[in-house]
Parts: C-alpha cells; sequence; structure tokens
C-alpha cells in the first residue's frame, strides 16, 4: 500500500456527485461531514471562484452546473458536485447528469474523476420516497465502478410514528424514545423502499439512514463508513479515510483492521508473539499511521 501522500497525489482529492430533489437536506448533510455551518464555496471546471451571491439570487436553477465544485472552507479535501434540477424530471437535466456521471467516472485525468455517488432520498415524504427521478437514474444510469449510496435523510420524520406504536404498546415514555429510532428502520423495511431499489438494474451499493443532521453533534458516521466499504478498493478507502476529519473512531477502525490485523495474520500469532525487529516494528507503525488524516511521520 503507498502511502497517503502518494495516493492523494495520484487521485487527488476525494470528490463526490450528491444527488437528490430539492429539500432532501443535501446542503445541510455537507456541511456536518465537513464539521461546518458556513455554505461551500463555488467554483466552476476551469477552477475560477463563482461569486454566491449571484448563485443565491439567480432565478435560473440551469446556474447550477453540475460541473461546479463546491468546497468547504473547513475541508478543502472535499470536493462536492450537485445535481441541481434532476428532480423536476427534465430531460436536459438528466441527459447532463447522465453525461457527467459517464465522464467522470472513467475520466483519465484521475483528479477528475468522482469517488462515490450520494443519492439523497428525504423521508419527510416517505409516501413518495421513491419518484419517478429515482426510479430512472437506477434504472438508466450505469454509473460504471463508482459506487451510488442511496441516503435516506430526514429520517427522524419517521421517529413520532415509531413512537406512536411504541407507545400503544404500552411501553413508557421514556422506553418509547429510546427505542423510536430503532423502530423507525423497522417502518422503513416494511415499506419495501430499499427492496424496491435493491431490484432496480444498477441499485445503489448500500443504503445508511441519517437522522436530525441539522444539530450540531449530528452523526456522520453511517454515511462515511458505509461509503467507505462501498468503495471496495483499498487505496480509494484510504482516499476518504485520510480526507474525513470529524470521525477518528473510524481511522481506529480501519487503521485496526486493514493493517494491524495483517501484520498479526502474517506473523503467526496463534505459535506465540514472535520479537519483532525494529524493520517490521517500523513498517507496520508506518501502515497503521496511514489511515490516520494530517499525520506527519
Amino acid at each position: 500500500m503507498a502511502p497517503t501522500e502518494d495516493i492523494r497525489k495520484k487521485f487527488g482529492r476525494f470528490r463526490i456527485l450528491v444527488i437528490g430533489r430539492a429539500n432532501a437536506g443535501k446542503t445541510t448533510l455537507l456541511q456536518r461531514v465537513c464539521n461546518t455551518t458556513e455554505k461551500p464555496e463555488i467554483f466552476n471546471s476551469w477552477g475560477q471562484k463563482i461569486d454566491v451571491t449571484v448563485v443565491q439570487s439567480s432565478r435560473d436553477r440551469g446556474y447550477h452546473k453540475i460541473n461546479n465544485e463546491l468546497v468547504f472552507g473547513s475541508n478543502p479535501d472535499f470536493i462536492f458536485h450537485d445535481s441541481c434540477g434532476f428532480e423536476a424530471g427534465g430531460e436536459a437535466e438528466f441527459k447532463e447528469m447522465k453525461n457527467f456521471v459517464l465522464a467522470r467516472a472513467s475520466s483519465t485525468k484521475l483528479n477528475e474523476r468522482i469517488h462515490a455517488i450520494w443519492y439523497c432520498i428525504p423521508m419527510d415524504e416517505c409516501h413518495r420516497a421513491i419518484t419517478k427521478a429515482e426510479e430512472r437514474f437506477f434504472a438508466e444510469c450505469d454509473t460504471n465502478s463508482v459506487p451510488v449510496i442511496a441516503v435516506f435523510t430526514k429520517f427522524d420524520a419517521l421517529w413520532d410514528d415509531a413512537f406512536g406504536q411504541l407507545k400503544e404498546s404500552r411501553l413508557t415514555r421514556m422506553e418509547s424514545k429510546r427505542m423510536a429510532p430503532e423502530k423507525a428502520k423497522k417502518i422503513c423495511t416494511k415499506m419495501k423502499i430499499w427492496d424496491r431499489l435493491r431490484e432496480t438494474r444498477y441499485p445503489p451499493k448500500g443504503c445508511v439512514y441519517l437522522a436530525e443532521m441539522d444539530k450540531e453533534n449530528a452523526d456522520c458516521e453511517p454515511l462515511l463508513e458505509g461509503t467507505t466499504n462501498a468503495l471496495g478498493e483499498e487505496a480509494m478507502q484510504m482516499l476518504l479515510i485520510s480526507t474525513q476529519r470529524t470521525n477518528l473512531a473510524l481511522c481506529i477502525k480501519y487503521a485496526v483492521e486493514r493493517s494491524l490485523m495483517s501484520h498479526i495474520g502474517t506473523m503467526g500469532i496463534a505459535r506465540g508473539w514472535p520479537r519483532l525487529s525494529e524493520h517490521i516494528c517500523v513498517n507496520m507503525q508506518l501502515d497503521i499511521a496511514s489511515w490516520f488524516p494530517h499525520v506527519k511521520v
């Protein structure tokens, strides 16, 4: 495994395409991932900064180009692309998004490739969680080796229903509140939303449930871990792990599972802990440290 800095030189920053209808909680989600409340800076495909006030005041949805790069000052190692207008169902918007995915999924310029796609589906309108836009995307868009993660945002919208059902089963108010998040997942399972997505021609690689993203201490670990697992290739996993700055536990998890355990396996621990040479110790430390962001060795 190449050092993290070598991987970053080869592939550049971690690039994500975010898809979802208006009010799906995309901006809030990205702010939590980057641990900020600030709006992102926007750059065009030539790297020129765009005046955000112009973008916000523009009535033309087409001004929000999918090729534009959204970068947060708190973590410039992430680059986001927003497929605005996709939920409108227009042929032009869909074709633009499809061409973008095709071009960026297999670009010969490694620093221009997208590495993951987050498809945001808000659960505050669970009766229309899967619209024509979702059906068409997963039926027609072959994303090649780029994994798509179905992100069920605003999942806390189901907590009230879950709480009510638990109260009806004669649980205490405190017990119902504690068990509501898990009960909400069971309600979602009965709605068969995930089953419908898995049966599509180009199904997502995985799904995550995100709740209360509007809170400062919101937990993004399920999304980051789900994306890391879906990447498959270890170099890409290391690129993402070293890019995210909000979750030290995730760094520890992959350092132990991918580096420490592999060294233990090759040293024949079952026969007793061997006497390690200085060379082996140094290599093991370097491999483990490579999963931690901003570590200088």
